[in-house]
């Protein structure tokens, strides 16, 4: 089984002391290559404060902007202005910088409605355009929804109310220009509307067409297998698709063969499929078996290289629930070191 490398204590370098990090995207031109601005790569990260248990994070999560440069990470404080965006919190997407060199797209998850009660896990799409300046990406305009579940493919549903694992998905849009045609795609969280299962995950897609977001049949479908297919975004290379997806052993089915938190995907020769599991089994790199919840959210860029964040590292077998003093001190909140992969075909390995 392909494994990750394994984290040490001395790998998770913390970029706040008062902010959690975890999900990321880079600002990428077109063609998916990572773009470098001034000398400096640029990268979204969800944020939050540091809460004595940092699942209670993604109930505050914001959208926060961060460059690399020589000198290591450079904080630009909240991507969007207090208010902007239209839901309670902001979750992932994806950020385009289009061949004008100058125009930003940025697509990202509205969870619940900007002044509900009480939290809601309703998830909404949504894209704003910006500048790209000498500080770098912003000057965001209004926020406009791109698409809505149609309710027939992909599931419509408020969700008032939500547990780990079990939330349904219709988030993490994810930009791609396809090289064979010029039309722009969305790929994205989705869920099985014509299922009633438990757990019945999807990877859906939208195509820009005539100017509008049209939805299309789910690239992948998972009923029966796994409720959440986290993430997707497809890699073009030597002409073919890399369609990568991030997942966890809990949200796996019961019934189903349960495979490890770890980075999957399928290849294909165009983007209408028919797509193939890579490696044969769709594994592409897992946590190893002593860390198995060391990282996670994976993100393949344009050049092959994987960004991800700290998760719960050192456990050396322990758990959260016999060990409740770990929740704090062993999540990781921080990006976790990068390994690149090597493609070959419909094989895709840790390099």
């Amino acid at each position: 089984m392909p494994r990750i490398p394994l984290i040490n204590a001395g790998d998770v370098e913390r970029i706040f002391e008062h902010l959690d990090l975890w999900d990321c995207w880079p600002l990428a031109h077109e063609d998916g290559r990572t773009v470098e601005h001034r000398g400096r790569q640029w990268w979204f990260f969800l944020s939050a404060p540091v809460f004595p248990d940092p699942v209670n994070r993604h109930a505050h999560a914001r959208i926060r902007l961060l460059s690399l440069g020589s000198e290591g990470w450079r904080d630009h404080g909240n991507a969007f202005p207090d208010g902007l965006t239209p839901g309670s919190r902001e979750w992932a997407g994806s950020a385009v910088l289009m061949d004008d060199g100058y125009t930003v797209q940025h697509f990202i998850t509205a969870a619940g409605r900007r002044d509900e009660a009480a939290l809601t896990f309703e998830q909404r799409l949504f894209a704003t355009e910006g500048k790209l300046g000498d500080a770098g990406p912003g000057e965001w305009q209004v926020l406009q929804e791109i698409f809505v579940a149609d309710g027939v493919r992909y599931l419509l549903d408020r969700q008032d109310s939500g547990a780990p694992g079990q939330i349904k998905g219709f988030r993490d849009p994810a930009w791609l220009r396809d090289p064979a045609t010029g039309l722009a795609h969305i790929l994205f969280t989705g869920t099985a509307a014509w299922s009633d299962h438990t757990h019945n995950g999807n990877i859906g897609i939208a195509t820009l067409t005539d100017g509008a977001w049209v939805l299309g049949d789910p690239v992948v479908e998972a009923v029966g297998i796994n409720n959440e297919l986290e993430r997707p975004h497809v890699v073009v290379r030597d002409g073919r698709y890399y369609l990568f997806w991030s997942t966890q052993r809990h949200v796996f089915a019961p019934e189903a063969h349960a495979g490890p938190n770890g980075l999957y995907g399928m290849v294909a020769d165009s983007i209408a499929g028919p797509w193939r599991p890579i490696n044969g089994s769709g594994l592409v790199a897992a946590n190893p078996d002593a860390e198995p919840m060391q990282s996670y959210s994976w993100w393949v860029t344009g050049e092959g290289e994987v960004w991800s964040f700290v998760d719960y590292f050192a456990m050396a077998g322990r758990t959260t629930e016999d060990f409740p003093e770990l929740l704090r001190s062993n999540f990781g909140g921080t990006p976790a070191p990068r390994f690149d992969l090597r493609f070959d075909a419909d094989a895709v390995t840790v390099a």
